[in-house]
């Protein structure tokens, strides 16, 4: 869930007014990548281990965790702000700076007509070399290219020369709605297009993806769905709300409920703006439900779940998990999740399938709320604790990608030279 998470970019009550888009490692690490019959094995011995106050586990950890710069530090909530796990998450929302950027927009029209929005870092098509790797934002529920967590990450990513492209889905980030469905958590079709595009566009590049709260769900899932096949190199998933029908319990408890209106207003919102193309909707549609919303699951009820296909709205949240792709995810894969988050609940995370996949680790910290992670230098207003390790993560990916490139293009060029050596004797 976006910025918008714990609120929308309109009103939800006069209080929120202003409220926007709410171990041990292995002393040895042998990273080994193979194309087709060549392999290249790296050993590094330096011995990296994570500070007490971090879970940090996965069936990748010990292959991963050289990667990381500062996680033998602790984990340091700024005073007072990460004091209460809803005081972080509204502060995050509210105070969190939001970087000034200029951003160029391209609308991809989907194969049913649909469309999305592609937000580009301005100039960077001219600036950046074509192979620059490119990196791929998901916000969360109704968030964009606004968001002040997106925003962060993006500059951090493009200062370190990645090309960025943040996926506004339907109706979301003022992306435009042209048929008359929405997205969803189960709804992987816009992702697959998406992916498809910018490959396309280039194809000398290595393709990354961070998904944070419903984008990370969606991310997962897409992960998972594509196994050996995904196109992506490596991906961060933060704030996953993972089990979708743990999270929907928890949703409805104490202070979570402000959250809950929040997110319905905003659902609320993009739908009236789109209200006609959904006015003639037959079947199961409940529209007027929909239209007036106070909560995500009556929104859901009404709309989303008959939208996708599903008898009801816990049918929905439970074959929309992305809990149970974990195991088919085949590609580099980092969770960040906040040990006391209020929407993202600690209990859903699947960590027994995190931990017997070697391809995905799993970093829990004792604070941060939701999309909140006030801490680290740069705290109270600058950009979320996770975002330095995210950039080691991924670079630590992208330069053994590179690596193994460069090793299968030395092998290919000296098995060249032995056929040339062959075909000489040979006349």
């Amino acid at each position: 869930m976006a910025r918008a998470t714990i609120c929308s970019a309109t009103p939800i009550s006069s209080s929120f007014r202003h409220l926007k888009n709410l171990s041990n490692s292995s002393p040895h690490l042998h990273v080994t990548f193979r194309r087709s019959k060549t392999i290249c094995t790296t050993a590094m011995s330096d011995g990296k281990v994570s500070h007490p106050s971090l879970e940090v586990t996965g069936g990748a950890r010990d292959k991963f965790l050289s990667g990381f710069k500062s996680l033998h530090n602790p984990y340091s909530p700024y005073p007072i702000v990460a004091g209460n796990r809803h005081i972080e998450t509204i502060f995050a929302a509210f105070f969190r700076s939001v970087p000034d950027v200029r951003l160029r927009r391209e609308c991809l029209r989907t194969k049913d007509d649909g469309s999305v929005a592609l937000d580009w870092v301005s100039g960077d098509d001219r600036s950046l070399p074509l192979d620059s790797p490119l990196l791929i934002l998901l916000p969360g529920l109704t968030g964009g290219s606004d968001d002040s967590y997106v925003r962060h990450m993006l500059l951090r990513a493009r200062s370190r020369g990645w090309r960025v492209v943040v996926f506004n889905s339907r109706g979301c980030g003022d992306s435009p709605v042209t048929t008359p469905q929405f997205y969803s958590a189960s709804f992987l079709g816009d992702m697959y297009e998406v992916v498809a595009h910018v490959s396309n566009r280039y194809p000398a590049a290595n393709l990354y993806a961070i998904g944070w709260s419903l984008g990370a769900n969606i991310l997962v899932r897409y992960l998972g769905q594509e196994s050996h096949s995904c196109l992506l190199s490596g991906a961060v998933s933060l704030c996953n709300p993972f089990n979708l029908v743990i999270a929907d319990e928890d949703f409805h408890k104490g202070f979570n409920n402000v959250y809950d209106k929040a997110l319905a207003n905003s659902l609320r919102k993009i739908f009236k703006k789109h209200a006609l193309l959904f006015e003639d909707m037959e079947g199961e549609f409940n529209i007027s439900l929909a239209a007036n919303a106070k909560t995500v699951r009556e929104f859901d009820d009404g709309l989303t779940r008959v939208s996708f296909g599903f008898k009801s709205v816990d049918d929905y949240y439970s074959n929309s998990s992305s809990s149970d792709s974990i195991t088919n995810v085949c590609t580099p894969l980092l969770c960040i999740q906040a040990a006391n988050d209020p929407i993202a609940p600690a209990r859903g995370i699947p960590r027994k399938d995190i931990e017997e996949n070697s391809n995905c680790m799993l970093i829990v910290t004792p604070k941060g709320g939701h999309l909140g992670w006030v801490a680290g230098p740069e705290a109270p207003r600058g950009c979320p604790w996770t975002d330095p390790h995210v950039m080691d993560f991924l670079e630590y990916i992208e330069h053994y990608k590179s690596a193994s490139a460069a090793c299968a293009s030395n092998q290919e060029t000296m098995n060249n030279g032995v056929t040339e050596r062959f075909q000489h004797l040979e006349v």
